[in-house]
């Protein structure tokens, strides 16, 4: 007997409040996930060894403490 698969496809229409929201979010995403990459590159390229998530994640403020 054939698996079958099945898959739904979703259409988000969001307002222009929410598409602002939505851009500046993914950006912020992507400007950290940048900035920590080259961090990561340059300890791997002078150690050997790249930076965990641990040391990664506590260079990055909490909102307690911004």
């Amino acid at each position: 007997m054939a698996i079958v698969h099945k898959a739904y496809r979703y259409r988000l229409y969001p307002t222009n409040e929410q598409a602002t929201l939505i851009r500046k979010t993914i950006g912020c995403a992507r400007f950290v996930f940048n900035h920590f990459l080259g961090k990561w590159k340059d300890a791997y390229s002078s150690t050997g060894k790249g930076l965990s998530y641990k040391e990664c994640s506590a260079e990055i403020p909490s909102k307690a403490n911004a």
